[in-house]
């Protein structure tokens, strides 16, 4: 079922909210102790919630559009009163005392909130693992990672635990999980969806890593579902000084139409990354077959923003109470792990600091520029499709030695830096079975061109079920 019809039946009374989340919790009990995609449930919570909502169905009151909607929430996203541990030993028995406002909006939307997805420690890498829970597994193949940090969310909703989870995404933490497991994953243009606490609360170090970077969005198996969580997250608060006014009055999927003469260009490797082939050339695939589609002219070409791994490290060091992270650590006496402990041992200079804001300057200016000519411009994802279990990344592609980032911030990080809206949508497997996604990012602000754009792909690559689900016991169906 689809976030949108499964609101229906639950509204129109063919079905109860109660047996939604009945639904679900059989289907994680299914399927969960071989993904691990949920650190924390909330049975209980999920349970009186739903049943408040038939009660208030019952008289025949008002509910919201997301009703009895069973959403997972990533772990590094506050939920009032149920534990939120950021994927860290620092914060393992943490429990926060105030929502998200993306969460306060899915709650007030009347979905129900059935647990947290795990994540990287902080969001600080693309896979799934931690010091604190068991590591999450792609649902199309359980020794494989389902990328990250949103990783969780990625396989809860690959797998048909839940039809709608929320992610996170800094430098592509919601699109690199969505293409690894094979589902639709959307970072709006920055602003249209506030965060809050999460990146902006000073008060916890590490919770407050990411702010110039940092997006929320949806992870869902449609595209039309995305857009109908978008009505719910988007719009201003005074929490957030970068959201934006809601100008968008209907969050709906735009209509082919929308598209005539529309200006796209393709890169299969913006000037510097390494790709592996098959994914390379399932991605010049899609492109081949869009352009036919949409009887429009599709340019090879990308804009010289050069290699800008080493910029968005910078801004990422930037972002991170390093001080903060090492007081806490020292009085927990516990060790950090990772990129994030690399981070916070390297000695840092300002004119590194103030080089890399330059160059952001730089590649956001070159964007636009570029983007004055093009509405979109596409490309893979990811570098490779979905690799090994608790590793940061393959360190080769196609031959070439690479750092372990490189696989998955490559494509990604880019919208990030600019703020531009972009998604990654399926488009078929590899030979042995993994998901490829692609990557549309689109012109400032325009989320609903995106989403457009996106829905033709859609249309073209309809997704199907991971093996396991199809053996398991999967809600949806």
């Amino acid at each position: 079922m689809t976030v949108a019809s499964m609101a229906e039946a639950v509204k129109s009374g063919r079905t109860s909210a109660a047996e939604r989340v009945e639904a679900t919790f059989r289907c994680i009990a299914a399927l969960d102790p071989s993904l691990h995609a949920f650190c924390t449930l909330d049975e209980a919570g999920a349970r009186a919630a739903a049943k408040a909502l038939d009660e208030r169905l019952g008289r025949n009151q008002p509910v919201g559009p997301l009703a009895g909607v069973p959403v997972a929430i990533k772990d590094l996203i506050c939920t009032k009163g149920l534990r939120t541990t950021f994927g860290s030993r620092l914060y393992a028995g943490h429990v926060p005392q105030e929502d998200d406002v993306v969460v306060e909006r899915l709650r007030a939307a009347d979905a129900i909130i059935v647990g947290k997805t795990n994540t990287s420690e902080f969001g600080y890498g693309a896979f799934g693992h931690n010091a604190l829970f068991p590591t999450t597994r792609n649902p199309w193949n359980p020794d494989l990672a389902p990328g990250g940090s949103s990783a969780g969310s990625a396989a809860a909703v690959a797998a048909g635990m839940v039809p709608l989870a929320i992610g996170s995404d800094g430098g592509g933490s919601v699109r690199v999980p969505a293409a690894l497991c094979g589902i639709f994953g959307l970072k709006p243009s920055m602003g249209r969806v506030p965060a809050y606490p999460g990146c902006r609360d000073e008060r916890h170090p590490g919770i407050s890593s990411w702010e110039s970077l940092e997006h929320i969005g949806p992870m869902t198996r449609t595209v039309a579902d995305a857009a109908l969580a978008m009505s719910v997250l988007a719009g201003p608060t005074p929490k957030d000084r970068f959201s934006l006014p809601n100008d968008i009055l209907q969050w709906a999927v735009p209509p082919v139409e929308t598209l005539r003469r529309v200006r796209i260009a393709f890169s299969p490797d913006l000037g510097f990354a390494a790709v592996d082939p098959e994914v390379r050339a399932r991605t010049e695939a899609a492109v081949h077959r869009l352009e036919q589609v949409l009887g429009c002219v599709v340019q090879v070409v990308q804009p010289d923003v050069g290699n800008y791994s080493a910029v968005f490290e910078t801004l990422v060091a930037m972002d991170t109470d390093r001080q903060g992270l090492r007081r806490m650590a020292a009085e927990q006496r516990i060790e950090l792990q990772g990129w994030l402990a690399s981070l916070l041992s390297r000695d840092w200079s300002a004119d590194t600091f103030t080089h890399a804001l330059m160059e952001r300057k730089r590649i956001a200016n070159t964007v636009w520029r570029f983007m004055e000519h093009h509405d979109f411009l596409i490309t893979p994802t990811t570098a490779c499709a979905a690799f090994g279990l608790d590793i940061p990344g393959p360190d080769t592609i196609n031959g070439r030695a690479v750092e372990a980032g490189s696989a998955w911030i490559a494509f990604s990080a880019l919208a990030n830096l600019t703020g531009a809206p972009a998604a990654s949508v399926p488009i078929g497997l590899t030979v042995d079975g993994r998901p490829v996604g692609l990557q549309i990012m689109g012109r400032h602000l325009d989320d609903l061109g995106v989403m457009a754009l996106s829905a033709v792909v859609e249309s073209l690559f309809p997704t199907s079920w991971p093996p396991l689900v199809i053996s398991g016991d999967a809600m949806s169906r």
